[in-house]
């Protein structure tokens, strides 16, 4: 089957395409035929070898994808070949055919295509944990966005206004912060241009109930510090490329809460609270919730859709279609 590959750590550019031979079901697993996967960022810190928990060579990016079962493992139930899903995996979802751990998997919802069901569970599982299971979210209360026209980003502002909250879209252009607008973001920040902290405490009032980050870098602490006293901060990644230090100082005298939101751990060691999420989810897409596809990649240009979230030069969600 053709995968692509990464055989040497390095840039999107190491990723070549390869005929390896296909995956073989095992007890509590499915064999997926993949349809489309996407693309997150983690994929090029695997590439990178700078994930913290690193993929020994040579591996298949790809940890996001949507398809059709091609065979069903002993001890499964509820799954049928046939049977259209989308899911999640470690690695190796940019290929044909990937072998998945059954709970990764869920019936692709009325209403979505291949193609968007791709770009689903990551970052709006992310969304919703970091949102809700992390985050506490309540209609009508503020809550910032870093990073917001990007995939987690744009999944988050769009789960965070379907719940009611009034968000702030912060992000490193004016017209990126168009597509925030346009998922229904009440007000954006160019944290690039402007004082991220003074703009959130102008908007808000009182300063952000919550901020969800997934960017890191010299924008978290401003941030942080916009937060009004007892309100919550739920760190998501680093797509800004350093993680920061933030004084503890400032959680105490403000009384904020910080969590953390990984999702491979997550979906390990809190099983209900990820099936209660998707499930919340899946409403939401019977409401109307698509995700958010601004482009997508034939699987011969892989190289070119790893640049284009590397170069932070897509907004939303980046897709390889695999097979037709």
């Amino acid at each position: 089957m053709r995968a692509a590959r990464c055989e040497e750590y390095g840039s999107p550019g190491n990723v070549v395409i390869r005929d390896i031979p296909p995956p073989e079901v095992i007890p509590g697993h499915v064999v997926v035929d993949v349809a489309a996967a996407a693309v997150n960022y983690p994929d090029l810190l695997f590439i990178a070898n700078r994930y913290q928990v690193p993929a020994p060579l040579p591996f298949t990016p790809g940890s996001e994808f949507s398809g059709r079962v091609a065979a069903v493992g002993e001890g499964v139930a509820g799954l049928s070949a046939g049977d259209l899903v989308y899911g999640s995996v470690f690695n190796g979802a940019m290929a044909e055919q990937v072998l998945v751990p059954a709970r990764a998997v869920a019936p692709v919802p009325a209403g979505l295509s291949l193609v968007e069901a791709a770009a689903f569970r990551v970052t709006y599982l992310t969304a919703y944990h970091a949102l809700v299971t992390a985050g506490g979210v309540q209609p009508g209360q503020w809550v910032v966005v870093l990073g917001a026209a990007g995939g987690v980003g744009t999944a988050t502002v769009d789960v965070a206004v379907r719940l009611g909250a009034r968000v702030i879209a912060a992000a490193s252009a004016p017209e990126r912060l168009k597509v925030c607008a346009e998922l229904g973001a009440e007000a954006g920040i160019d944290y690039v241009g402007e004082d991220i902290k003074q703009r959130i405490r102008d908007i808000s009032g009182a300063g952000a109930d919550l901020v969800i980050d997934p960017v890191g870098d010299r924008w978290a602490e401003p941030a942080l510090r916009a937060i009004r006293w007892g309100g919550r901060f739920v760190t998501v990644g680093y797509a800004g490329g350093d993680i920061p230090k933030i004084p503890l100082n400032v959680i105490l005298l403000k009384n904020i809460t910080v969590r953390g939101v990984d999702l491979r751990t997550w979906t390990e060691r809190l099983p209900g609270e990820t099936a209660r999420a998707q499930a919340a989810l899946t409403d939401l897409v019977a409401g109307g919730l698509r995700p958010f596809v601004s482009e997508v990649h034939e699987v011969e240009d892989v190289t070119v859709a790893l640049r284009r979230v590397a170069d932070r030069a897509a907004t939303g969600k980046v897709v390889i279609r695999v097979a037709p």
